[in-house]
């Protein structure tokens, strides 16, 4: 009787050991809900899989992401939002427009990464300390937005007016256009300030440009303007303007170029941001981050088809030329 008990007793601790087949069968997998209004195929989720993988996860073990995707409308994004918060997700990935609807959730942790000023949008009281039930990262910064200006002068010394097609109603605008009129002035260039509030206001700021005959354009990068990238793109090489952005998207779609964050690389980030969260930290003792690395890209076909030869410089600096 003994020898069976301890057999038992050994069969038991073989079961709950960690690693063991049964251990893991019997584990319970993370729920983490994902909302968003990127079309598919959705690059964001796959860095952010690729981060939780390289952390240890695996996905269907560990962990398993309720993916929601709507249109960029408020009324579609919190009714998916609300079958997440229904779920009982361990907490929200959001990026984007989507983070619109996300702002009235206060018992379900929101991780983000947003290319606005989260402070202005409501969500955080500091970068430093959030606060509340928000942290992620952002990928605004005001030295990027200057150096943008520099770069694309360089590129095309011949600039001297430069068109800002911006979001009005994106959060921190307001400081990000006055950065980019500071750094256009420093380099002797006048800014035509082109905004638009809706994506139905688009065609007519895209209209304005084509009016006021600048010699090139800046796009601030956000939801609109990203989902709308190919169109963007498009419109300033038919228009002859040598293009800037804010992230390479812009620039695999056709534009000139593009000086900012690693999208892709952020949300592999954000994976980390994950682990702490799921082992138990608080959202808001969670720094906001912002990136510390940023890329150069250029696009060498679209240079040809404005009869633009970049600079050896602006080549040389380059992280990634499409031919």
């Amino acid at each position: 009787m003994r020898l069976a008990r301890r057999a038992f007793l050994g069969l038991l601790g073989v079961a709950l050991a960690p690693g063991s087949a049964l251990a893991q069968a019997a584990r319970t997998p993370h729920r983490i809900g994902w909302l968003s209004t990127e079309a598919r195929p959705d690059p964001f989720v796959d860095g952010f899989r690729d981060g939780l993988q390289k952390l240890g996860y695996v996905e269907g073990r560990d962990f398993v992401l309720e993916l929601r995707y709507t249109s960029a409308n408020l009324d579609a994004l919190r009714a998916a939002l609300d079958e997440l918060v229904k779920a009982r997700v361990a907490f929200i990935v959001s990026s984007g427009f989507a983070i619109q609807a996300t702002k009235a959730v206060q018992d379900t942790t929101v991780l983000f990464a947003i290319s606005g000023d989260p402070v202005a949008l409501g969500i955080a009281r500091s970068l430093a300390r959030p606060g509340g039930n928000f942290t992620g990262s952002t990928f605004m910064s005001l030295e990027v937005a200057g150096k943008r200006v520099a770069l694309l002068k360089e590129a095309v010394p011949r600039i001297r007016t430069l068109a800002a097609l911006s979001n009005i109603n994106h959060p921190g605008e307001p400081a990000e256009h006055r950065a980019t009129a500071e750094a256009a002035q420093a380099v002797g260039v006048k800014l035509v300030y082109a905004p638009f509030a809706a994506l139905t206001e688009l065609d007519a700021a895209l209209g304005g440009i084509r009016e006021a005959r600048p010699d090139a354009v800046i796009v601030f990068p956000d939801a609109p303007t990203v989902v709308n990238r190919a169109k963007l793109a498009q419109f300033a090489v038919s228009q002859n303007l040598p293009s800037m952005f804010g992230w390479s998207e812009y620039v695999d779609a056709g534009g000139l170029m593009s000086y900012g964050a690693n999208t892709r690389e952020a949300y592999v980030r954000l994976a980390t941001y994950a682990d702490r969260l799921l082992r138990g930290a608080r959202a808001g003792e969670l720094p906001i981050e912002r990136p510390t690395r940023f890329e150069l890209v250029v696009n060498l076909k679209t240079a040809r088809a404005l009869g633009i030869t970049l600079p050896s410089p602006v080549l040389l600096a380059a992280d990634r030329v499409i031919e």
